[in-house]
């Protein structure tokens, strides 16, 4: 699966958004090493702190069947002018699954003319994670 593969999963991922509050509807993909793609999108919650970013969901999903490592990169789409990033938390779910398989997955931040391209740990350096537990 190619970046412009992995950017039109998260597209249309973003499709089923439940967005209802902030109407800022985002879609990720994530692609492994195995060629398995996982996607998530974001799911509002009338009880605001409840929501649920897509990379959330995506990341959710893949270990809920069993993907441990290998994450290689992550699309993440959004609306808007400029290409989004993942926010704060979910920089840090993503790397759990990254050092999981000690990876360092690129990262596609999409706007609807541009693609930023940020490795993770660019965009969480000196992450906690795992490895700091030990």
């Amino acid at each position: 699966m190619t970046d412009d593969d992995l950017i039109a999963a998260a597209r249309k991922a973003a499709q089923n958004s439940y967005s209802p509050y902030s109407n800022f509807a985002v879609g990720s993909a994530l692609r492994f090493a195995d060629g398995s793609v996982v996607t998530g999108t974001n799911i509002e919650n009338a009880s605001y702190g409840l929501a649920l970013c897509a990379e959330t969901v995506a990341v959710s999903k893949a270990m809920a069947d069993g993907l441990r490592g290998g994450l290689e990169a992550v699309a993440v789409t959004g609306p808007g002018d400029e290409p989004i990033t993942p926010c704060g938390r979910c920089r840090q779910v993503l790397n759990e699954l990254a050092q999981l398989g000690g990876t360092d997955p690129l990262i596609l931040c999409v706007g609807p003319q541009e693609v930023h391209r940020v490795k993770l740990s660019e965009l969480l350096p000196h992450a906690f994670g795992p490895a700091s537990l030990v």
